[in-house]
């Protein structure tokens, strides 16, 4: 059975102001949508986007053969090779759609598409750092109640949340969706599809302060979830946020305040080191297996959003207890050695807070820090690095060692004060080192930027027994 139209051809024409060059398509609308040519389906949307070093409009072609059923040109393609377009889609029996712009088309379609479920509570999820964690606590608790959908993994962006918005089905309740930035006037872009009655900012940290300059104008993108408010809508931020105040001042909506003192109904936590943290809230205890004050503080928020939207201290207590460590994101692996993976991403303020927890956890055995690069920092990124090298050079640590060029630079200038401090830009060497380095009972703590790919140091830890079991 052919999967069911998310939209037919007139629709999305007029969703996003478009043109029909031609119409052959023998199911007139779309059943799925692309960026990428090769993961096109029968039935799909098409899109071909404008990349740096790329045109997605030269992969057409093979999307048409592998069963799109409509495309988007835009308008310089669409006027300069109207015939050929026109001879494809007859071709392939498609339909071609010109747009002035096939990025903006994508998110004013998934706009549209998503006004066709105006009972959906749309919560939307943002910050420096945390906000994946977030958005999956959130969703575990919303879903003991209501049928959920949320993007999956990271699909947060100018792209990723417009493609995430059309798995939005007549079944579901509440959508949860993550939004992240590479550039300035993201969010709001994207919180333009989504137009959220509910949002959380985890933090304003420094995360790409290389792209945006300034913590400042970190603090306005973020607080741009908040920009398509109606009255009735609500924010939340977090109360020792040096920002609250500014992300609080909003022209539509009210905004609440979570943490330790103003997430209404929670008595106090128990640090339990690796194992998590005991919540105590509305007279439950709550077990939450993701370790650190950093997660207990984005577990605070989705409290507070949940209380909130009447979900109840039962409801709240079974959702945090069912989540689950992501990968790179605080994963404990435990073995003939314990290894913390923190590798999915790193900025300045997530290193410190993970530094600090894994410095106040009590360990027999030795403690070996493996530090990644924090990319993405621009004019800020040699005082960072500086700065994570010298609290690392203070810690409990027995071993550090250092990957990557701004990592390993800033540690040549960091007095270690006779700390056993490595320096490495090879992986596989950095691999041999780590396993020569550790024993059995030891406590591995890993982590840098995703583009460091530090996973692949794991591995060698223990070939013989391998990672070990998950443990969040």
């Amino acid at each position: 059975m052919a999967d069911a139209l998310l939209m037919t051809v007139d629709q999305l024409v007029g969703a996003v102001n478009g043109t029909c060059l031609c119409n052959y398509s023998g199911i007139n609308g779309f059943s799925s949508v692309a960026t990428d040519s090769r993961k096109v389906l029968p039935g799909s949307l098409f899109v071909p986007l404008m990349g740096e070093f790329q045109d997605g409009h030269t992969y057409i072609p093979k999307a048409l053969e592998l069963g799109a059923s409509v495309v988007f040109v835009d308008t310089a393609h669409g006027e300069g090779s109207a015939s050929l377009l026109y001879s494809l889609g007859k071709q392939y029996s498609a339909s071609v759609i010109m747009v002035p712009n096939t990025l903006l088309a994508l998110q004013d379609a998934a706009r549209a598409y998503l006004a066709g479920f105006p009972n959906l509570k749309k919560i939307g999820i943002t910050g420096s750092s945390g906000k994946t964690t977030t958005k999956e606590i959130v969703g575990s608790i919303f879903a003991q109640r209501y049928r959920v959908v949320m993007n999956e993994g990271n699909l947060n962006s100018e792209t990723g949340l417009p493609l995430s918005v059309f798995r939005v089905r007549g079944e579901h309740e509440v959508g949860i969706f993550e939004l992240g930035m590479n550039r300035k006037g993201e969010i709001a872009e994207i919180a333009r599809v989504l137009s959220p009655s509910l949002a959380l900012i985890t933090n304003v940290g420094t995360a790409h302060i290389g792209i945006l300059g300034s913590q400042a104008a970190i603090a306005e993108e973020k607080k741009s979830v908040f920009a398509f408010f109606s009255g009735d809508c609500a924010g939340f931020v977090p109360e020792d946020d040096a920002w609250r105040e500014f992300l609080s001042d909003v022209a539509r909506g009210t905004v609440h305040t979570f943490g330790p003192r103003t997430t209404a109904g929670f008595s106090g936590a128990e640090d339990l080191g690796i194992d998590g943290t005991m919540i105590r809230y509305e007279g439950e205890e709550i077990q939450f297996r993701l370790p650190g004050k950093y997660n207990l503080k984005n577990a605070l928020g989705a409290i507070a959003l949940a209380r909130h939207s009447g979900l109840t201290p039962k409801e709240i207590k079974a959702g945090i207890e069912s989540v689950k460590p992501l990968f790179g994101r605080a994963e404990v692996f435990r073995g003939r050695m314990t290894v913390m993976l923190d590798c999915y991403n790193a900025n300045p303020d997530s290193m410190e807070n993970a530094l600090d927890f894994c410095d106040g956890l009590e360990w027999k055995g030795k403690k070996i820090y493996v530090l990644g690069s924090m990319l993405e920092l621009g004019a800020e990124s040699r005082a960072a690095h500086r700065a994570v090298c010298a609290q690392a050079a203070r810690s409990g640590a027995d071993c550090v060692f250092l990957y990557g060029d701004e990592m390993t630079q800033a540690g040549i200038a960091v007095d270690w004060d006779g700390t056993d401090v490595r320096y490495f830009s090879n992986i596989e060497e950095l691999s041999r080192a780590i396993n020569e380095r550790v024993g059995p009972g030891d406590f591995v703590f890993i982590k840098g930027s995703r583009g460091m790919a530090l996973e692949r140091a794991c591995p060698a830890l223990d070939p013989k027994e391998g990672p070990g079991d998950i443990h969040g």
